[in-house]
């Protein structure tokens, strides 16, 4: 007789023993390519989400901004007028006649006011929130290879889009930013569903860390490029930008599409073992067969607290994952006073950080949970990812351009701890129900995608009239309190163990499979 845990692909030639992960090989398997291969994808996904962030410092007339604004850009408890000289240690020295000013902040022929920047990199989050949830389900339905593969030709199509959208009028900027949200909204959730089949437990959190750290590697990446090109670059210096990150899109697209499949079973090059290994380790809460009769429990979900601590820790996430992911270089820019080149290689220190923190966080989750609980696991790392980037971010609301060293010291601790959350609430979809794991990412990411479009809008008002350090502080502890709030409720409520309702009755499958065995052997007998 079969054991529970042995694997049902009985035509495979797996003769009935588990599978000890030791035989299974590493460094040569799909599952670590996938992982390699995902990695890129979103070093590309992120490299276009955030290209704008940096392009739009050197975009926009920052001098035509300030005179239309008619407010000086100090702290508002200073004397101090525009017309007056400042402190030159911050790298703003002026006076009536002196056109440093000038030259110090007019860096584009764009003219768009604080909110409507802010409603310019909100706008990505108005797509980004319409299809986290059926693309989740599509993927789930039709597998996530195609979901994922064609979501990012399409932001590549935009990306080559956005230069001539954003000289012709900032309304069709926002249509081809809203339209790269919708098409980037379901890659995530494609690629849970996708790890949801490939990631046997004991390895879910390095590769699934190691995946979705791609984000941070193309933000370090994005950053210094675009500030690079922005000063540098063909087609008038930030065009560039688009048209060279778009065009490396397009590469990988093709790449994924030639080299990926949507399970271990429909894998032509995958060895046998570990194709056995992963089926049995998923086997009771992978779906088996035909998943087009897709059964989803909607009501087990809308009803479940552990789904509704990672909802709230997705939320909290996104609000201070994306407040320093749009505002970081302009941050540096009104607080630290930092050029455009300066700004592009210190915004993206914090994403080294974090690249750092999240994949030794994932292969730490995995060894602790060898002898912690799944649930205390993943409560330790989510509580570690927002608890210190909150202490952090409440110093930093403190320090001005004087203390440039330490803010930044603190800016990319702060952004470095959260990684401890890809250990925590990110994954935990696929504790809680594997199969289903594409639809509740799709689920919490949406909740996530709400704080993406409010968070740079809200940037934008607190931020707008003077651009100080003061304005900046009320930005930090909002972000803090949020985490703060979050990280508590997920200590209370989080589960790491598959719910009941996610959890497959394989009862008749064991009975089937069991008869079939039987029948072989007394054939080969």
């Amino acid at each position: 007789m079969i054991r529970s845990n042995d694997s049902l692909d009985i035509n495979s030639g797996f003769n009935g023993d588990v599978i000890d992960s030791k035989d299974v090989p590493w460094w040569t398997s799909c599952r670590l390519r996938l992982a390699i291969l995902g990695f890129f994808g979103f070093v590309n996904l992120y490299a276009l989400r955030v290209n704008l962030s940096v392009a739009i410092v050197c975009m926009v007339n920052g001098t035509a901004v300030h005179l239309k604004s008619e407010t000086p850009p100090v702290e508002t408890n200073s004397s101090v007028s525009w017309n007056q000289h400042f402190d030159s240690s911050c790298g703003r020295i002026s006076s009536d006649n002196d056109t440093s000013v000038t030259r110090k902040f007019q860096d584009g022929n764009i003219v768009w006011e604080k909110t409507t920047q802010g409603l310019i990199l909100g706008s990505f989050f108005w797509g980004y929130l319409a299809t986290q949830i059926p693309g989740g389900w599509v993927a789930a339905k039709f597998g996530g290879k195609r979901v994922l593969g064609l979501g990012m030709a399409i932001c590549s199509l935009c990306t080559f889009v956005t230069p001539i959208a954003a000289q012709t009028n900032y309304i069709f900027l926002l249509v081809v930013r809203v339209l790269m949200g919708i098409a980037s909204g379901a890659v995530f959730p494609a690629m849970h569903t996708m790890w949801g089949k490939w990631a046997p437990p004991l390895e879910r959190s390095k590769l699934t860390a190691f995946t979705y750290a791609g984000s941070q590697a193309g933000i370090v990446l994005t950053f210094p490029i675009s500030s690079l090109l922005c000063k540098y670059g063909f087609a008038g210096g930030w065009p560039s930008i688009f048209y060279t990150l778009g065009l490396v899109s397009i590469i990988w697209v093709v790449l994924w599409m030639l080299l990926t499949s949507d399970s271990p079973e429909q894998h032509k090059g995958i060895s046998t073992i570990e194709k056995q290994y992963i089926l049995q380790s998923l086997r009771k809460t992978t779906r088996q067969g035909n998943t087009m009769d897709l059964n989803v429990p909607w009501r087990s979900i809308f009803t479940s607290m552990p789904v509704y601590a990672i909802v709230l820790s997705n939320f909290a996430s996104d609000w201070g994952g994306y407040t320093f992911l749009t505002n970081i270089p302009s941050y540096m820019k009104e607080v630290l006073k930092l050029d455009i080149t300066s700004n592009g290689f210190y915004s993206a220190l914090p994403y080294i950080g974090f690249w750092c923190v999240v994949n030794g966080a994932g292969v730490l989750a995995d060894f602790t949970q060898k002898y912690l609980t799944t649930t205390m696991t993943r409560k330790i790392f989510e509580f570690s990812g927002k608890v210190m980037p909150a202490l952090l971010l409440i110093g930093l609301g403190y320090l001005d351009c004087t203390m440039k060293s330490l803010a930044i010291a603190l800016l990319t601790l702060g952004v470095s701890f959260s990684a401890f959350q890809y250990s925590g609430f990110l994954i935990n979809h696929m504790d809680i129900a594997p199969a289903y794991a594409g639809i509740l990412f799709g689920i919490s990411n949406s909740c996530g995608a709400i704080s993406g479009f409010i968070s740079p809008a809200a940037v934008g008002l607190i931020t707008e009239k003077h651009q100080s350090r003061s304005e900046w502080q009320k930005v930090f502890f909002i972000a803090a309190a949020v985490y703060l709030f979050s990280a508590f409720f997920y200590l209370i409520f989080g589960k790491g163990e598959p719910q009941n309702w996610a959890v497959e009755d394989t009862t008749l499958e064991m009975e089937e499979l069991n008869t079939k065995i039987e029948k072989r052997d007394n054939y080969e007998e």
